[in-house]
């Protein structure tokens, strides 16, 4: 117990079923290491107890770490959590193995840093759990998608053409409901079998992804920033949700650049030797982010292009009215819909179509009026010497 007692900061390299524990000193120096088991919760609570109230408790932002967290916090603990590829990078700059008392150990050394350039954002439980609608739906829409997958291989298989646009709609469902019924000879009866199986599953999802969709609805009807964000063209009640799923927090951003960064939608170079700035090479998106969030920018900016207005103008002025680099030209848009929805959620405002003056600029500064001929306090006329 006394041991326990002396702790500053603690590494906790969590696993599936256990976890591994370095426990330091205000000097930094290792009290001591131990392996705790997850199975016995009760038991992994009474371990948590013994350490001081408080104290720093760092964990690698890999899998599991969200349960953990949330033990951690019942607990009195600090949890922290730490970028998994500046862990990676550490470890290889200093030649080390990758094992587990390795990595807990690493992870104990980072609070003592001067800075926390380790560190990245923990997400309450609040956007952890409108995360995990997100990423239900994204597996259902996947699930849907496989199974139409599956019925247009059926019917490319047999040589069956149906002449509709979408045979999952009106009079396409009800040809593939007579492709299936008892008195149909189209197809042979395993593939009767197969087919009305897939069909079953198909309702069965949409169902659930209607389930799913109309929960968004009310979150966002509910939540004044995701209505916010409707009111920028191309965001309606799902990109508005996943975008506020995947930020969590607008003011966590210094500026609407981190904000495109994070959303790997900001230009990065990769450049080496001499400089050529009519025909720059080694430029990309970043990889290091949310993908989800990308894709959802993306998405919005198509919207908006459709729409007109601006967003067509600003789309046409980058790809010479859609003539070429039309994906480049998608991208600007997403990322300049990315800058004005991070401004519109600073300035607490809905989007304008006309974005107001910038304080200072002259269309805000006032114009002193000079006094002219005719004013009470000015002359008409020069006076004599």
């Amino acid at each position: 117990m006394e041991a326990e007692q002396k702790v500053a900061h603690v590494g906790l390299d969590c696993h599936k079923t256990f976890s591994r524990v370095t426990a330091r000193s205000a000097e930094n120096r290792v009290l001591w290491r131990a392996r705790w088991e997850h199975r016995d919760r009760r038991a992994l609570r009474e371990q948590l107890r013994r350490l001081p109230p408080g104290n720093p408790v760092v964990l690698e932002g890999t899998f599991g770490w969200a349960w953990m967290t949330d033990e951690l916090e019942a607990g009195g603990l600090c949890p922290l959590l730490a970028s998994s590829r500046k862990l990676a990078g550490r470890r290889q700059a200093r030649g080390l193995a990758k094992c587990n008392r390795l990595d807990a150990d690493l992870l104990s050394e980072l609070p003592a840093e001067r800075t926390r350039w380790w560190a990245i954002w923990l997400p309450p439980q609040e956007v952890r759990q409108r995360r995990e609608w997100l990423r239900y739906r994204m597996a259902l829409v996947r699930t849907q998608t496989a199974l139409k997958n599956r019925v247009h291989g059926l019917l490319h298989q047999h040589g069956i053409i149906l002449d509709v646009s979408d045979i999952f709609q009106g009079a396409g469902r009800r040809a593939l409901q007579r492709l299936v019924g008892p008195a149909a000879s189209a197809l042979p009866p395993s593939t009767r079998a197969a087919l009305r199986g897939y069909l079953q599953l198909l309702d069965h999802v949409r169902r659930q992804i209607a389930t799913v969709t109309r929960e968004f609805r009310r979150q966002v009807a509910r939540h004044p920033v995701a209505e916010r964000l409707r009111t920028i063209p191309g965001l309606a009640y799902i990109l508005a949700y996943t975008i506020l799923a995947e930020v969590g927090d607008f003011d966590r951003f210094p500026d609407a650049r981190h904000l495109a960064s994070y959303s790997l939608l900001a230009p990065r170079a990769d450049e080496s030797g001499d400089e050529d700035e009519s025909n720059p090479r080694g430029r990309h998106l970043g990889r290091a982010g949310r993908r989800t969030l990308k894709w959802a920018w993306i998405e919005a900016a198509h919207s908006a292009v459709r729409s007109g207005g601006v967003w067509r103008a600003l789309f046409d002025a980058h790809t010479d009215g859609g003539q070429r680099n039309r994906r480049h030209g998608v991208i600007r848009v997403a990322h300049r819909l990315c800058m004005v929805a991070f401004a519109c959620q600073r300035e607490a405002h809905d989007y304008q179509p006309v974005p107001p003056p910038r304080p200072g600029s002259p269309a805000t500064r006032r114009r002193s009026k000079r006094p002219g001929p005719g004013q009470p306090n000015v002359a008409m006329v020069p006076a004599s010497s």
